[in-house]
């Protein structure tokens, strides 16, 4: 499902999250550091990064606290 936001942005939502992006956007839900995503995670800090702007780029947020805020739409969407 997609919607479009002001300004044109189109926005596919959780759905479109890739497995990786999912267990990045659950551990910065709970307010872990990228250092610590990584640490936990095994990607580079840089790479956790990558994966969150991607994470809120699909969710149509301008911040990782945003993330916290759709736990809903992140466990009721299938992973690709």
């Amino acid at each position: 499902m997609q919607r479009r936001l002001a300004g044109h942005q189109t926005v596919s939502g959780a759905g479109e999250l890739t497995e990786r992006e999912r267990e990045v956007a659950d551990l910065a839900a709970c307010g872990r550091t990228n250092k610590e995503i990584a640490a936990q995670l095994y990607p580079s800090p840089r790479t956790v990064e990558d994966h969150l702007s991607r994470i809120l780029r699909k969710l149509g947020l301008t911040s990782r606290a945003g993330i916290a805020h759709r736990p809903v739409e992140l466990d009721a969407a299938p992973a690709r």
